[in-house]
């Protein structure tokens, strides 16, 4: 895989609740100069990057219900909605972890259409982060398996803010519960190229990452 390729999975991300606009600024210069395959930020940096990547190739990806998941679907699907209208065109939304380890599927399968159906209507891509360091490995499966059934584009393995990170073997059960037709985003503590491959190779179509530049620098 050449940089530029490697360049083309990445989502160059900032997520930190002390950004700056500077730091958002930055980001964003890196990801055009990179052709990264989107930024992914807050919800209130939303409109500055989608003024700053407008025509540049590089989408604008924002997270919802973040990090906890905890919101009521409704308000979900808000925040989707007032995302996608200020410039976003991907949402990486966290499920209602409760409602899954509660076995309340239906609710779970509510909270992730909320997202699915305001992407659908914006023409956005939908992820569903699952925070896979939270659950068992049935309760993974589950999440899958309900997240392809409410219509998502792709299943992600963590927030990054929970307990731990991305795994190739989460990420390889996770590509194969959707199969193929689904996107699969690992994220939370790959900041080198070597993780980065790791991933990759268990199945992984998305990284998001804090160290694209470094990981793409290495590449070369």
């Amino acid at each position: 895989m050449t940089p530029g390729e490697l360049a083309r999975v990445i989502d160059h991300t900032l997520l930190k609740p002390e950004a700056v606009r500077q730091d958002i600024e930055t980001l964003c210069r890196e990801a055009a100069e990179h052709r990264f395959a989107a930024v992914c930020v807050n919800p209130v940096w939303v409109p500055l990057a989608a003024a700053m990547l407008d025509r540049s190739g590089v989408s604008v990806c924002a997270v919802v219900g973040f990090p906890l998941g905890a919101s009521t679907a409704d308000v979900k699907a808000y925040e989707a909605r007032r995302a996608i209208a200020d410039g976003a065109r991907e949402i990486d939304g966290v499920i209602n972890i409760g409602a899954l380890k509660s076995g309340d599927l239906d609710d779970l399968r509510a909270d992730i259409e909320a997202i699915t159906a305001a992407c659908l209507d914006g023409g956005a891509l939908s992820k569903v982060i699952i925070e896979a360091p939270l659950l068992t490995e049935e309760e993974k499966s589950t999440a899958c398996v309900v997240a392809r059934a409410a219509g998502a584009d792709f299943v992600k393995t963590s927030t990054g803010f929970g307990p731990g990170g991305a795994t190739a073997a989460d990420v390889a059960l996770m590509r194969r519960v959707v199969g193929d037709k689904m996107g699969v985003k690992a994220a939370g503590g790959i900041r080198d190229l070597k993780k980065t491959l790791e991933m990759l190779a268990a199945g992984a179509t998305r990284i998001g990452t804090s160290s694209g530049v470094t990981i793409v620098r290495e590449a070369q």
